[in-house]
């Protein structure tokens, strides 16, 4: 935690600038902006689970379609259903 305290007859614009000066030495932003996007691989098993999802709600709205019964509505029923 990066703590400043106003000097005697400091003016706000000063301590802020001297503020925003600490944060960047102290890499903090840089961390944050490194973890922000990070996203964790995910394990084998569920890549291949969400794979099989997709595929099934794929070929099921393909089926929709040539009965053409597709709509937002059966989407929807698709996807409570698995």
């Amino acid at each position: 935690m990066i703590q400043v305290k106003r000097k005697e007859k400091e003016t706000a614009e000063s301590l802020i600038r001297r503020f925003s000066r600490r944060v960047q030495q102290s890499g903090v932003l840089r961390q944050v902006r490194k973890q922000r996007f990070h996203v964790e691989e995910q394990s084998r098993e569920k890549r291949r689970a969400e794979a099989l999802y997709k595929v099934k709600i794929r070929k099921e709205i393909n089926r929709l379609k040539k009965l053409g019964k597709f709509d937002e509505d059966a989407l929807r029923d698709i996807k409570k259903r698995m």
